[in-house]
């Protein structure tokens, strides 16, 4: 079980680095192919909207085959595609390799939600998933900031060592994570659409999968331009802006491990509404910051909270209906990675427009409260989110 845990963070890891990394090296790689800020954005935009789109496809297919199998070819197919991306050319070649390696990530990231509560009693399930979004947060820590250490260097060396690193995870996978075929439906040809009416037909779901959608929107548009910023502010250097990123990825490292404590030390309704408020405040004032060490520890506060309240958002998710988690898990990353395609244009367009990150600030802020709002009303934070409220309807 121990190397399991361990393997699931590591996979994670490398997907939030690989998901993360282009945030820092943006300034570099705008001036080498030469591309308007409008654009540059679009460098992280082609890799979520690969994983966004062809996560709708993965998840129900994941439900009807062995997971394990799918975890390893997502694996096999996102080392190629990632190490494919450090001999890009020009921007166009980049977003293409970029979209790739999107595509491959959407059939990988999700089978780790989806196994885990499979895999684990009840009892590890929260724990468990807190330890793999802290592979997630790890990549912004550690990940992020060492590959623009390689980057320095030469911007391709950070992809093609994610890329080796992802091949040996794959054979890690092979030998450690046992077979998970689906109950029931051996043989059965699985109906993509019929997966998805149990969530389309239920409020709750729908108002889960819209407030994680916003949440995710403001986020990620915060976070797109973040080493734009900074180096425009600050005058940071790529290596510079990584170290800044260090703070980020510790607290949302620190948030993860502690939030199934805070959760039970309060509950899903008083966490989320707190930890929001906190957050939509800090991100409007920020952009105000003069100083790049305040910067440091607003985002190291920022993250801790949102470490706390990613994890409470899967688990809420996850308790939907536990009969088609790998459509839920796949649907998630693909609600995920559309808002952050559409956060990384719209951070391009408003730091243009509004010649600054201040207009970003407010964006995230709206998109935060937008969540919050939907959250409450979705009725997912009551009592009862931990039971499956959506009915499985016969699938195959």
């Amino acid at each position: 079980m121990q190397k399991m845990i361990v393997l699931f963070f590591l996979v994670m890891f490398v997907i939030g680095t690989d998901t993360f990394l282009i945030s820092p090296l943006i300034p570099t790689l705008q001036s080498m192919f030469g591309v308007p800020t409008g654009m540059a954005g679009w460098m992280i935009g082609a890799y979520t909207l690969g994983s966004a789109v062809f996560a709708l496809i993965a998840g129900p297919l994941s439900d009807g085959w062995d997971r394990k199998k799918v975890l390893l070819s997502g694996l096999v197919c996102f080392a190629v595609s990632t190490c494919l991306c450090g001999f890009a050319a020009n921007f166009w070649t980049m977003c293409l390799f970029r979209f790739l390696a999107g595509v491959s990530a959407a059939f990988t990231a999700p089978q780790v939600w989806a196994a885990i509560p499979t895999l684990f009693p009840p009892a590890k399930i929260s724990k468990v998933l807190g330890v793999a979004y802290a592979g997630l947060a790890a990549s912004q820590a550690l990940g992020v900031p060492i590959g623009s250490l390689l980057a320095a260097g030469n911007w391709s060396h950070p992809f093609w060592a994610i890329g080796i690193f992802s091949l040996l995870l794959a054979v890690a996978v092979f030998f450690a994570v046992p077979s998970m075929k689906p109950h029931g439906q051996q043989g059965a040809k699985p109906s993509l659409l019929k997966r998805y009416v149990p969530l389309l037909t239920s409020g709750k779901a729908r108002g889960t999968f819209l407030a994680y959608f916003f949440v995710h929107l403001g986020s990620s548009a915060a976070f797109a331009f973040l080493g734009k910023w900074m180096t425009d502010r600050f005058h940071l250097s790529i290596d510079e802006a990584g170290y800044v990123i260090i703070f980020l990825g510790l607290g949302n490292l620190l948030g993860s491990i502690c939030s199934p404590y805070v959760i039970k030390a309060l509950n899903p309704f008083q966490t989320m509404a707190a930890g929001m408020l906190i957050v939509i405040a800090a991100y409007i004032a920020l952009p105000y910051v003069s100083s790049v060490y305040i910067v440091k520890g607003a985002y190291f506060f920022i993250f801790a909270i949102l470490g706390i309240l990613f994890p409470l958002m899967v688990g809420l998710l996850n308790s939907l209906n536990p009969a088609i988690r790998g459509t839920i898990s796949s649907l998630a990353t693909s609600t995920m990675n559309a808002a952050t395609t559409f956060g990384a244009w719209m951070a391009g367009m408003l730091y243009v427009v509004f010649n600054g990150y201040a207009a970003v600030g407010v964006f995230t802020g709206i998109c935060l409260a937008c969540s919050l709002l939907v959250f409450i009303s979705s009725g997912v934070l009551s009592n009862q989110a931990e039971k499956a409220e959506v009915k499985t309807e016969p699938v195959g």
